[in-house]
C-alpha cells in the first residue's frame, strides 16, 4: 500500500491503516509522553485488495478533527461524503464499488495528513439494465421512465433508492415495479398525469456498488438519460364506432374511419391506453408469432407498435370493406394506406392510444408495453418498494 507523509510540521511519516498499526498505537518516532502535537493517523472500515464492496467508507481520525477527505477510484470517480459532528469521522454517500481501487487523503484541522488505499473484491455476478426513452429524444405525453433488469432484483428498495428523476417543472410522479411481458423485472417512473409539453426529464441511476440479489448480482456502473416531452398528442381508438380521431392541444387534426380486432375470442383488441412504443414503418407480420397459426404473412406499411404482444396501429388495404363499418382484424388497428402515413408522420413515440368500446378481449396490462396508465395512480403508488 501506498502511504502519504505527513507536513513537516509533524516532522515524521505518518502511518496508513493498511500497515496494520491501532489509531491508538503510539505514533511512530514519538514518545508517548509527547503528546503536543495531535495524532493524525487514519482508520478505514476497508482495507486489503479484497475488501467487500457494497459497505460505505468510513474514514476516522485518531485524534482531533477532519478538514477534508477524499477517496478517489483509480478511473478518478470520487465518492462524497459527510464528516460527523465530532468532526473525528467521515462516511461516504455511496457503496464502494466492486473490483475498484480506492485511494484515501485526509486532512486534519491543525494542517496533519494521512492516506491509504484499499481495493475491493470483483463482482462475481454483474446485473445490466436497458433504459427507455433513448437519450436525448423527444417523446409524447404518456411516455413512462422504463428500465429493465437483465437479471432478477431481490433488493428493489436498495435499488429504487439509487434511482432520482429531476424534471424541469417539478413533475409529479412515482417509481411502480413490475413484470416485464419478457418475464423480467422491470421498474416505471409515471407522472400522475400526462406530462406537459416541454418538460425536460432527467434520471440519474446511481445504481454502482448495489447488490442487487444472490440471482442478481451486483450493479457496476450508473446510468443516466435525459429526454424532452414534445408535443401535446391523444390518439383515440373507438372500436364500437370504429373511428380513430388524433387530437393535438385537444383540437381534432384527424377523424379517420379503421376496423380493429374480430371481437369475441383472441383476435380481438385491447382496450385501455396503449403508449406508442415504436414507428416500425414496413415490417414482416407473421401470425405464428402471436399465436394465431397460419392466418396470415405478409409485408405492412406505417407499422406502429402498440404493445409487446403484438397490438399495432397500421395500413390495411386489404380489410378496406371494414373501415368504419365493423371490426374484423386480426387484433391491430387499421386504416387506409393513406390515413396510417398520414398518422405515421403525425404520431410521436410515447403518444397514447385511448381505446375504448365493448368490442374489446380485455385492458392492456402494465407490463405489455406501456400500460401503468391503466392502473389507479393510488395503486401505481403502491407498487413503490419505497411506499
Amino acid at each position: 500500500m501506498t502511504l502519504i507523509a505527513g507536513t513537516a510540521v509533524l516532522g515524521v511519516a505518518l502511518t496508513a491503516c493498511s500497515t496494520g498499526a491501532a489509531a491508538s498505537d503510539p505514533k511512530p518516532g514519538r514518545g508517548t509522553g509527547s503528546a503536543e502535537a495531535p495524532d493524525t493517523r487514519i482508520t478505514v472500515n476497508l482495507r486489503g485488495t479484497q475488501a467487500a464492496a457494497g459497505r460505505p467508507v468510513t474514514v476516522t481520525l485518531a485524534d482531533g478533527k477532519l478538514r477534508t477527505v477524499k477517496v478517489t477510484a483509480a478511473e478518478g470517480d470520487a465518492l462524497t461524503g459527510r464528516i460527523s459532528g465530532n468532526g473525528r469521522t467521515w462516511t461516504s454517500d455511496r457503496a464502494a464499488a466492486p473490483g475498484t481501487e480506492y485511494s484515501v487523503e485526509a486532512t486534519d484541522t491543525e494542517g496533519g495528513t494521512d492516506g491509504a488505499e484499499f481495493a475491493t473484491a470483483e463482482a462475481g455476478k454483474a446485473n445490466r439494465l436497458t433504459l427507455a426513452p433513448g437519450k436525448n429524444t423527444t417523446v409524447g405525453i404518456a411516455q413512462p421512465l422504463s428500465i429493465v433488469f437483465d437479471n432478477p432484483v431481490k433488493d428493489k428498495a436498495a435499488v429504487e433508492r439509487g434511482l432520482k428523476v429531476t424534471t424541469s417543472n417539478n413533475t409529479e410522479g412515482s417509481w411502480g415495479w413490475l413484470q416485464d411481458y419478457s418475464g423480467k423485472d422491470r421498474i416505471d417512473w409515471r407522472p400522475k398525469e400526462y406530462w406537459k409539453s416541454g418538460t425536460r426529464v432527467t434520471l440519474d441511476a446511481d445504481l454502482n456498488g448495489i447488490d442487487s440479489g444472490p440471482a442478481g448480482g451486483w450493479f457496476v456502473r450508473d446510468y443516466a438519460t435525459t429526454f424532452t416531452i414534445g408535443r401535446d398528442q391523444v390518439v383515440k381508438v373507438d372500436l364500437d364506432r370504429h373511428r380513430l380521431a388524433l387530437r393535438r392541444d385537444g383540437q381534432t387534426i384527424m377523424d379517420v374511419p379503421m376496423s380493429a380486432g374480430t371481437p369475441g375470442g383472441e383476435k380481438a383488441s385491447w382496450r385501455g391506453t396503449a403508449v406508442l412504443m415504436a414507428k416500425e414503418g414496413t415490417i414482416n407480420m407473421r401470425s405464428e408469432t402471436v399465436g394465431l397459426g397460419d392466418a396470415y404473412d405478409k409485408m405492412v406499411d406505417s407499422s406502429m407498435r402498440l404493445t409487446w404482444s403484438g397490438m399495432y396501429a397500421h395500413a390495411a388495404p386489404w380489410n378496406a370493406a371494414y373501415f368504419g363499418v365493423a371490426n374484423h382484424s386480426s387484433g391491430c388497428v387499421g386504416m387506409s394506406d393513406a390515413d396510417a402515413a398520414e398518422l405515421f408522420r403525425k404520431a410521436q413515440v410515447g403518444d397514447p392510444f385511448e381505446i375504448s368500446g365493448a368490442d374489446a378481449k380485455g385492458t392492456v396490462a402494465e407490463g405489455n408495453g406501456y400500460g401503468a396508465w391503466n392502473v389507479s395512480w393510488s395503486d401505481w403508488q403502491a407498487k413503490s418498494a419505497l411506499s
